[in-house]
C-alpha cells in the first residue's frame, strides 16, 4: 500500500486544512508514493517507538504531535528531535503528524473525551469561524444520483446527527458548444437546451475544494456548472473543544475521581467548586487554557483541560470548575481513535498500537 492512500484516509477525517498556523501536522519524513508495510500508532515520537518499528517490520509512524514543530537549523543529533529526525530516515520510516487538524475535526478528541465521559448532546465548543458554503451544481437528470452520491461522500450535506443533505430543483440548462468542445449533449454551434436538476448541498469551507475535484470526476458535462456561496453561519461540527451534558447531576467529589479513574489521572489539579453538583460539562484536549471563558459561556459547571496556569485558576474562582487532567491523559485517546478510524477504512493493514508510549510527566 501507497503512504498517501494511507494519508489521505486520514485526511480525510482531518484534512490539514484544519490545522493552526503555528502547527506542522501532515507528512515530515518519507514519500508519498512509498511502499508502506506496517503502521505504529503514538502520542509523542520517540526513539524507543522507532527502534518498536523497526523491530515490527513497520516504516511508518503515526503520532499525535508533530516531533518537527518549531524549524531545524541543523540536523546533527543535538538533541533529541534531531537524533529522531535521523534515526528516521537512516531507517526509511515516514513520520506523519495528525495534530490541531485532528483536535478541530468533526468527532475529534474532545468528542472523544465527552464520550468517554458518558456525555449527552454533545456540541462544539468553539466552533471554525470560517463558517461554512454552499455549493450549488447543475446537472443532466441522467446523472444528478451520481452527483448526489458525490457530494455525500465528499463530506457535503453533514448537518447535525444527518448527512446526505441536499436539496434538487429541476429546470432547464441552455448552451451552445464553440468549435472545439466535445459536448456530452448538443452538437457544436447549436445552441441547445436541456432538462437538468440543480443540487445545492452544505458543506464546510475547508472542503470546498476536495468537493468540486469530487463532483468533476462523476460529472458528464466538459464545463460543470456550479457555484459557491459564503453563508454567515459559523461551521458547529468542527472546531476545538467539546460541550455536553451527564446524564444527571453527580457530586463534585464523585466526578473528579471518575475522571481520574477513567484517564488514568496521577493528579488533578482544580480550583474552587462554586456549586455542589455539577452536570454539564466543557472539554478541550491538550492545553485548552485560552478557551475558559467560552466554557463560562457555553454554562458548564466543570471545564476539563491540561497545561493550566496559575493565574487561570484564579480567574475560574466562582464561575466555574477548572480542572487540569494533564496533558498525555487529556490525549493518549488519540491511538485509539487513529487506529479505529484506519481499521475501518483498510482492514487488512497493518496497524500496531505502540507499546513504547509512556508519559514524560511522573507523579510522586
Amino acid at each position: 500500500m501507497k503512504l498517501h492512500e494511507i494519508t489521505a484516509v486520514l485526511e480525510q477525517f482531518a484534512p490539514l486544512a484544519l490545522q493552526e498556523d503555528y502547527d506542522n501536522a501532515g507528512l515530515i519524513t518519507g514519500s508519498p508514493g512509498m511502499e508502506v508495510t506496517g503502521a505504529v500508532l503514538c502520542l509523542d515520537v520517540t526513539e524507543a517507538i522507532l527502534d518498536e518499528a523497526v523491530a515490527r517490520g513497520a516504516n511508518l509512524v503515526i503520532s499525535h504531535h508533530p516531533i518537527v514543530f518549531r524549524p531545524l537549523k541543523t540536523i546533527t543529533g543535538k538533541n533529541y528531535v534531531e537524533r529522531i529526525v535521523i534515526q528516521a530516515i537512516r531507517n526509511g520510516i515516514a513520520l506523519y503528524a495528525a495534530h490541531t487538524n485532528l483536535d478541530s475535526a468533526s468527532r475529534g478528541m474532545s468528542y472523544l473525551l465527552a464520550e468517554q465521559l458518558g456525555l449527552e448532546q454533545i456540541e462544539v465548543l468553539e466552533p471554525r469561524a470560517e463558517g461554512l458554503v454552499r455549493i450549488g451544481v447543475h446537472t443532466p437528470e441522467s446523472h444528478a444520483e451520481a452527483v448526489r452520491a458525490a457530494l455525500a461522500e465528499a463530506g457535503a450535506g453533514e448537518i447535525g446527527q444527518y448527512d446526505s443533505c441536499s436539496f434538487n430543483t429541476p429546470g432547464q440548462g441552455f448552451f451552445r458548444a464553440r468549435k472545439g468542445a466535445e459536448p456530452f449533449v448538443g452538437e457544436v454551434g447549436t445552441l441547445h437546451r436541456q432538462a437538468e436538476i440543480r443540487t445545492t448541498a452544505v458543506a464546510p469551507s475547508y472542503r470546498a475544494g476536495a468537493i468540486i475535484a469530487a463532483l468533476k470526476a462523476v460529472h458528464p458535462y466538459q464545463e460543470m456548472a456550479y457555484d459557491l456561496t459564503p453563508l454567515c453561519l459559523p461551521d458547529r461540527e468542527s472546531g476545538f473543544g467539546a460541550v455536553g451534558n451527564l446524564p444527571a447531576p453527580v457530586e463534585v467529589g464523585e466526578f473528579l475521581r471518575a475522571v481520574k479513574e477513567r484517564f488514568g489521572v496521577g493528579c488533578v489539579r482544580h480550583s474552587v467548586p462554586p456549586k455542589s453538583q455539577v452536570q454539564r460539562i466543557a472539554i478541550c484536549t491538550g492545553s485548552g487554557g485560552s478557551l475558559l471563558d467560552r466554557a463560562i459561556r457555553s454554562g458548564a459547571d466543570v471545564y476539563l483541560t491540561a497545561d493550566v496556569k496559575y493565574d487561570l485558576f484564579f480567574a475560574a474562582e466562582g464561575r466555574i470548575l477548572l480542572a487540569d487532567i494533564g496533558h498525555f491523559e487529556s490525549e493518549i485517546g488519540v491511538i485509539s481513535l487513529l487506529y479505529e478510524l484506519l481499521r475501518k477504512k483498510i482492514p487488512t493493514f497493518a496497524l500496531h498500537k505502540s507499546e513504547k508510549v509512556h508519559n514524560p510527566v511522573n507523579y510522586l
